[in-house]
């Protein structure tokens, strides 16, 4: 039996390290190079391609789109030196999403002197070898309608962070997440008199995750077992800002279309699906905050709520014990983030073995909600009211102070979730701290401290 005992941690161990590399065949180590592919495709690319197809096509030009984010900062050797967060090609990301979307002719601007001189050898050789004909110039450039311009304007680290984990006994696994944002500014300016047609924008978040899992501990004496697994994962930023160019860049043509800077091929389609999905994304967008949470005000005006838990005695009495209470409120939604209320309840006070009473209550209180367009909103709340002895519970011994009121205050926090998409229905905690302004609510006075107590709880709110 012994001899079972001791080796039941290496087995359980061994399962652990065939289990880790298990894992780690799953993520699939690179034990090889890998052969040259064709670039990825992203969501918003093939967006573009199912656009409805122009009338006629928009002969545009692209000078410089490049990334405004970096900053200059002094080098070691006394220099000045640019930095930078993304990638120097947007200009070339840029060209290419114009051809694939097929509602653009781009023509090369930034590379123009290049060109140029290669228009000029190419005359020069001609003449030379032609005897000055002229028949043999070359036709001229085309020139651009439309220029578009902007940048990647900003790049923004961190703007959320967070993990879990969990260790037992030298065993465990953890996670962690960041995500970083690019955003995208993209305007098309008339060749004609210089008027800015139209400006959009776009973001697009970029994911960096790390998962790992380890043991590390003793199996025997002077055997310590040391095993660890995990991947970290890294969107990678030029992609991030491929997307948010075609989304700028779809963004640019369905409102073109709809300020008629440019029209549709079959105008019925304005109604296509791909157009539809961007109205609605719009309308969503418009709703939405900066950290992706959709705002939409609640449209009622009354709330009911009903709560129950416990109440933790704190008077001259020790051995406090716990009690049940219950309340209900009605609540009016005076502003998105402020509700004042009217509490009614009954709740119960107690401490082994001299001290057992149940009071009812009326309090006038205001709740502020922090996050009222959210799912869930953590909130505080204060209160002032009244309460009055109305029996006692466990012993038939009628108390002195009987209807006799006793006014309080109360501070307390919480949070609630909505569980519908109405936002109607909304589950919640509480926890309050109650003062009475005597200390005569346990029939002693003792000390130079008030009676108070604790109360925690859980509740339904319904809206309407």
């Amino acid at each position: 039996m012994k001899k079972l005992t001791k080796a039941l941690p290496v087995f359980i161990i061994t399962l652990i390290m065939a289990f880790a590399s298990g894992c780690s065949y799953m993520l699939k180590h690179p034990m090889e190079t890998s052969t040259p592919e064709l670039g990825a495709e992203t969501k918003s690319g093939e967006r573009l391609k199912q656009l409805p197809k122009p009338k006629s096509k928009v002969v545009a030009a692209v000078y410089d789109f490049r990334d405004k984010t970096g900053q200059y900062k002094m080098s070691s050797s006394g220099g000045g030196s640019w930095s930078t967060a993304v990638t120097q090609g947007a200009t070339s990301i840029l060209i290419q999403s114009m051809d694939r979307s097929g509602w653009f002719i781009p023509i090369e601007r930034g590379g123009l002197g290049n060109l140029l001189n290669e228009r000029k050898i190419i005359r020069s050789s001609r003449s030379a070898y032609n005897g000055g004909n002229s028949s043999s110039n070359l036709p001229p450039l085309m020139f651009a309608g439309v220029i578009l311009e902007g940048g990647i304007i900003s790049y923004d680290h961190n703007i959320k962070t967070g993990g879990a984990g969990l260790r037992y006994f030298g065993a465990g696994a953890s996670g962690e997440y960041r995500q970083d944002r690019v955003s995208v500014y993209l305007r098309a300016v008339s060749t004609k008199n210089g008027k800015v047609l139209k400006s959009v924008n776009a973001t697009k978040t970029v994911l960096s995750q790390k998962i790992d899992a380890g043991v590390f501990r003793y199996v025997q004496f002077k055997r310590l077992l040391e095993a660890e697994t995990g991947v970290t994962y890294n969107e990678p930023t030029q992609l991030a800002v491929r997307s948010a160019i075609e989304k700028a860049l779809e963004s640019l043509i369905i409102e073109g279309v709809f300020d008629d800077l440019w029209q549709l091929q079959n105008p019925e389609e304005i109604n296509s699906e791909i157009v539809q999905s961007y109205i609605k994304d719009k309308d969503q967008r418009d709703k939405t905050d900066m950290f992706g949470f959709t705002y939409e005000p609640r449209p009622y005006s009354y709330a009911v709520r009903m709560d129950g838990g416990v109440t933790r005695y704190g008077g001259d009495y020790s051995s406090s014990m716990n009690r049940p209470q219950l309340n209900v409120s009605f609540g009016y939604q005076l502003t998105d983030k402020m509700m004042p209320y009217v509490r009614l309840g009954k709740a119960y006070l107690a401490a082994k073995p001299h001290y057992s009473r149940a009071f009812s209550h009326v309090n006038l209180g205001a709740r502020y909600h922090f996050t009222p367009q959210k799912v869930y909103t953590p909130f505080l709340f204060g209160e002032f009211g009244t309460y009055s002895q109305s029996g006692i519970p466990y012993e038939q011994v009628v108390p002195k102070n009987l209807n006799k009121l006793y006014y309080h205050s109360a501070l307390g926090g919480g949070f609630e979730y909505y569980v519908d998409s109405r936002r109607r229905i909304g589950v919640g905690a509480t926890v309050k701290f109650n003062y009475f302004y005597s200390d005569q609510l346990d029939d002693v006075v003792h000390g130079t401290y008030n009676d108070f107590y604790w109360q925690g709880s859980l509740g339904v709110s319904y809206y309407f």
